[in-house]
C-alpha cells in the first residue's frame, strides 16, 4: 500500500492522540471499529453497508464495522473486535496498532451509548470483505476528504420526512450516527454543501 502524500497527515497520525484503554464494559451498549489506512491519495476508512433485513433498524444503512456487546464479551473493546471478525472477516492480528479508544457516543436513533474505536491496517493485513452476508452487502473505503462535504437528503424520522446533512460518496449515502463519529475522529467542522 502506498503512503499518504507528503505533508498530509497518515493514518498512525489520527490515532496518536486517542487513548488505548477502552470504557469500562457497562458503559456501552455496542462498539464500532473505524479501521483506517493510507490511500493514495488520503487517509480513508473502512465502511460497511448493512444488508437490507426486515426489523433491523439499520437496514441497508453505511456504518462502521460493529455491534451490539454479547455476555461473552470480556471488554467493549473485545466487542469491537468480534464484530470485526464476523462482520469483514478482519481480526486483531491484521491492524498495526492497538485500538484507539475515540470515547462513549450516544446513539439515540438505537436507544444506546456506543464505544467507538480506531485503529490502524497493517501492511500486511488482509483485504476486508462482507464475511456475514447476512450482516453486511458491501465493503468500501471512504477517503477523509469526502467528510468534508456534505448534501442535504430527505429522510424519515420520528417526526416525519425530514433533510439531513449527508456524505455521498461513489452511490454509498453516510448520515448519522457514523457520520458523527467520523467527523469527530477527523477534527473536520464540514465546509460546505456539495
Amino acid at each position: 500500500m502506498n503512503a499518504a502524500p507528503a505533508g498530509a497527515a497518515g493514518a498512525a497520525s489520527w490515532l496518536q492522540t486517542l487513548p488505548t484503554d477502552p470504557p469500562p464494559r457497562g458503559s456501552g451498549g455496542a462498539a464500532v471499529l473505524a479501521v483506517l489506512r493510507d490511500g493514495l491519495e488520503d487517509v480513508e476508512v473502512l465502511l460497511i453497508q448493512r444488508a437490507v433485513r426486515d426489523g433491523d433498524p439499520a437496514s441497508g444503512q453505511v456504518g462502521l464495522p460493529g455491534g451490539h456487546v454479547e455476555e461473552s464479551d470480556a471488554s467493549l473493546a473485545e466487542t469491537a473486535l468480534r464484530e470485526l471478525e464476523e462482520e469483514v472477516g478482519l481480526t486483531e492480528g491484521d491492524l498495526v496498532t492497538p485500538l484507539r479508544c475515540l470515547g462513549l457516543v450516544p446513539a439515540p436513533r438505537f436507544a444506546l451509548t456506543v464505544a467507538a474505536f480506531a485503529a490502524e491496517l497493517g501492511p500486511a493485513g488482509r483485504a476486508p470483505r462482507a464475511h456475514n452476508a447476512r450482516e453486511v452487502a458491501h465493503v468500501f473505503w471512504l477517503p477523509v476528504a469526502a467528510l468534508r462535504t456534505f448534501r442535504l437528503l430527505p429522510r424519515d424520522t420520528p417526526q416525519g420526512s425530514r433533510d439531513m446533512e449527508c456524505v455521498v460518496f461513489d452511490g454509498h449515502v453516510l448520515w448519522g450516527f457514523t457520520r458523527r463519529v467520523l467527523l469527530e475522529l477527523f477534527k473536520i467542522e464540514p465546509a460546505e454543501a456539495g
